[in-house]
């Protein structure tokens, strides 16, 4: 892969802001200063920015915003790629030029976030090297998800013998905890729409309807019992894998609590989980599809089909072109 060119800074850029907590229609692209990186913090000029659900929850009211740390102005966005474009002292770990990739709490969507070199996302955010052969869209998306993933998984432990069951399995979080399910070793059956059967084929999923009679139809596909499950949408899925058999110990939930039942919190992953996402998307082991690409300037539209929760994948947003170090709008489609 061709090394991107280090990108000149400037005294300003753009930066997705809320002056009020809101939906969609609160947001709007300010132009403000660049960030400077302090001791032990990094620089990045982003490239690209995911979305998650998590991002418009936590902005969506002040009390909610206030749980998490926020107050306004606010900024937009977790998942973050770009480049290295200025280290701060004592920095060890990353130099100008370098692709990295990580988490700055609704920071992201900006031309510029400055990130502790080592620090959770939560702080003063997260960065890692990203690996040759995964582009900067891809690793746009990993953070989040790549980590709720991981922690969802370290609460059931899928291995070979083991069938799970996986609510939400074509969402943001589904798409790798099918996949790591299915590296494990874990037959999966995914709950889904009929319109996102064939995407979750495509991951290693049999895809089964949610809605009313999960559970026969669950019992359906497997007479011999399900043994875990992930519910990465609601409550649904994990109160048909009790009625199912599957002990409490080894059914997750990431969106909702239920007495008895471990929640899985990404924050909780180890931070070697995402490197090791990141390495296995390199090698071809795990794909991200991505079901659309805005520009900023599209924030808002990219937020409303995020936030309908019916989208196949992940949403990216685009920042700069980091073939040429000049922003390019990105297409809206199907890249997968």
């Amino acid at each position: 892969m061709e090394e991107p060119s280090v990108i000149t800074s400037t005294t300003t850029g753009r930066a997705v802001r809320f002056e009020s907590f809101g939906g969609p229609e609160a947001l709007s692209v300010r132009e403000v200063p660049v960030p400077q990186p302090g001791p032990g913090q990094i620089r990045v000029r982003v490239t690209a920015a995911g979305l998650n659900p998590m991002d418009w929850f936590m902005t969506s009211d002040a009390e909610t915003a206030a749980r998490f740390g926020l107050s306004l102005p606010c900024g937009f966005g977790t998942d973050y790629a770009g480049i290295v474009d200025q280290v701060g002292d004592g920095v060890s770990e990353f130099a100008v030029g370098d692709r990295v990739f990580g988490g700055v709490l609704s920071r992201a969507v900006a031309d510029y976030v400055v990130v502790d070199e080592a620090g959770p996302i939560a702080v003063g955010g997260e960065a890692h090297r990203t690996p040759a052969g995964v582009d900067d869209h891809t690793a746009a998306t990993l953070a989040i998800a790549g980590r709720t993933a991981a922690a969802a998984l370290a609460v059931v432990h899928p291995g070979p013998g083991d069938t799970v069951l996986i609510g939400g399995a074509g969402g943001g979080v589904g798409v790798f905890a099918v996949q790591l399910a299915r590296l494990a070793g874990a037959r999966v059956i995914g709950t889904g729409s009929a319109t996102s059967a064939d995407a979750l084929r495509a991951l290693g999923a049999e895809p089964v309807a949610y809605g009313d009679g999960l559970v026969e139809r669950v019992r359906a596909l497997a007479p011999a019992g399900v043994t875990a499950a992930m519910d990465l949408h609601g409550t649904d899925t994990a109160h048909a894998a009790r009625e199912l058999g599957v002990p409490d110990e080894r059914i997750t939930t990431i969106a909702t609590r239920i007495d008895g039942i471990t929640a899985a919190n990404g924050a909780n992953a180890p931070r070697s989980a995402l490197d090791d996402i990141a390495g296995l998307v390199a090698a071809g082991r795990l794909r991200v599809p991505i079901a659309a690409r805005f520009p900023v300037e599209q924030i808002r539209a990219a937020v409303e089909l995020q936030a309908g929760r019916h989208v196949h994948g992940k949403v990216v947003i685009d920042l700069q072109d980091v073939s040429a170090g000049s922003w390019k709008p990105g297409a809206q489609g199907g890249e997968v």
